[in-house]
């Protein structure tokens, strides 16, 4: 009776959320060994302070192999080493114990990626409006649709790399455009194409790195350059409702892209401040708190688990009459 009131209770709270379960599968099955595995995690480190809780979310229904197979699309690319000696903007910046460029405005709200795969859009295209944003352009919210539409070296819904799309917008010279005007439809659709004379932003340069052991390294690019694409092991988020992540996640494939926004250091446990796409309803607001150091859910080490997006010029063109084409 008590497992039937929570399975109740998921369905209600969760369903503006959650889609519909695979069909063929058994949800309440998934929901008891959802349980049993929030009692072992909630268990292992219980007096530890600021320690991740977890426990029934949007995401309780699912077998951990059908969570993984919907929301962990990501797929890792190579990044070389970065060396301080060589980048000393960076290496000679004096960090504060807390920073969040959100704090800044400069970050657009958590969206929600529902059943699609496509985490790596989510996460580049959010890197492209805080760029725009930091280097003085209004924030707006920019068409992830157009890129799961059009990244032709990426898979849509079904996966993709955040460096395969970012070598597509430089190369290509793509002009993004506002949401509004290309919204997401959760879905692989045509690609629409735009008149050159189409009022979007582009980017010229990208840098991609490998922080490998160099989390400090790492902070003072995120303090200097703005927010970080990174590529993690987030196979334990499922069941993640807050706290600072310690335990419990591995760094053994990367296979989530999201967006660093900041760090604190102000308590006992210094954590990274990370933005999913996986709606408001998940984690803390959205956003999910990873330890530093310890290379903790991928997030530092291996050559495929870092990159941070850094415009060397920008480009936004307003027209008074701009023009779809295609569609």
């Amino acid at each position: 009776m008590e497992l039937r009131r929570l399975w109740l209770l998921c369905c209600c709270c969760c369903s503006g959320a959650a889609p519909a379960p695979p069909s063929g599968r058994n949800p309440p099955a998934a929901f008891r060994e959802s349980l049993n595995r929030h009692r072992y995690l909630n268990s292992v480190f219980p007096g530890e302070n600021s320690t991740a809780v977890y426990g029934i979310n949007q995401f309780s229904y699912l077998f951990p192999e059908e969570f993984k197979a919907i929301y962990l699309r990501s797929r890792p690319s190579s990044f070389p080493r970065f060396l301080a000696d060589t980048h000393t903007s960076i290496s000679n910046v004096s960090l504060p114990l807390r920073f969040d460029w959100t704090d800044k405005h400069v970050v657009t709200p958590v969206r929600n990626q529902q059943t699609c795969g496509g985490c790596w859009a989510f996460t580049v295209v959010g890197a492209v409006e805080s760029a725009c944003a930091i280097k003085g352009q209004p924030l707006e919210a920019l068409s992830v649709q157009q890129v799961i539409d059009c990244s032709y070296s990426n898979y849509g819904c079904n996966g993709g790399s955040p460096l395969n799309a970012l070598n597509w917008l430089n190369k290509m010279q793509v002009k993004l455009v506002r949401d509004s005007e290309y919204p997401f439809k959760a879905q692989n659709g045509l690609c629409r194409y735009f008149s050159d004379s189409h009022s979007g932003f582009s980017i010229k340069g990208y840098s991609a790195y490998d922080f490998r052991d160099q989390e400090d390294e790492m902070a003072k690019a995120l303090f200097t350059l703005g927010p970080l694409i990174v590529v993690v092991d987030a196979v334990s988020w499922q069941d993640y409702l807050g706290g600072i992540i310690q335990h419990h996640c591995s760094s053994g494939e990367a296979n989530h892209a999201v967006l660093v926004t900041g760090f604190d250091k102000t308590g006992s446990t210094p954590y990274w401040i990370v933005r999913n796409s996986w709606g408001t309803s998940w984690g803390i607001d959205g956003c999910v708190h990873v330890k530093m150091g310890g290379n903790i859910c991928g997030i530092q080490i291996l050559s495929e688990r870092e990159c941070f997006l850094k415009v060397t010029s920008l480009g936004w063109s307003h027209y008074s009459r701009p023009a779809a084409e295609g569609g």
